[in-house]
């Protein structure tokens, strides 16, 4: 089944970020505001404008579940993803990735295997999963892997390359 034909709502207004990058390389990462790890959205959006011409996108899907720290209102996150990171990628409405309420996205980006041998719950915030073309999910990484770390930018060369 295609990531990009699982319904998952924008954070502010209408749209479906998924199925908007229906046919772009992606990568889709469970964000949150108040994180140690929240300084990647800086790389996370230089990843974006990077590689935004040849067909790609970071989608990012901000989550409460990790020690709530993304307690934030829709417009709350938005404008701190806004003002605080320059992000102008497209965030999803907020859910969970783990447990019996995990949206379905995550019950299927579980499943993958990162570079480790690691497959099972989302670890932590910032968990990176990068989607093909077609749907399909080519690579996941660790939290701690920074976004424009040398095997996370060879995956999306890799997948912007292929058909």
């Amino acid at each position: 089944m295609s990531v990009y034909s699982t319904s998952l709502g924008s954070l502010i207004g209408s749209g479906q970020p998924l199925a908007d990058a229906k046919g772009k390389v992606s990568l889709v990462v469970n964000v949150a505001s108040r994180c140690g790890l929240t300084p990647q959205y800086s790389a996370l959006q230089g990843l974006h404008e990077r590689f935004a011409a040849e067909g790609f996108t970071v989608i990012g899907v901000p989550c409460n579940q990790f020690l709530g720290q993304e307690p934030g209102s829709p417009e709350e996150i938005q404008e701190f993803c806004s003002t605080t990171f320059n992000v102008s990628f497209p965030l999803t409405e907020k859910i969970d990735v783990n447990g019996d309420d995990a949206h379905p996205l995550y019950s299927s980006l579980r499943a993958v295997t990162d570079g480790e041998g690691y497959s099972g719950d989302i670890r932590w915030n910032f968990e990176k999963f990068l989607v093909g073309r077609d749907g399909s999910i080519v690579a996941r990484f660790h939290p701690k892997t920074q976004p424009d770390a040398p095997e996370v930018i060879q995956a999306i060369t890799n997948a912007l390359a292929s058909n």
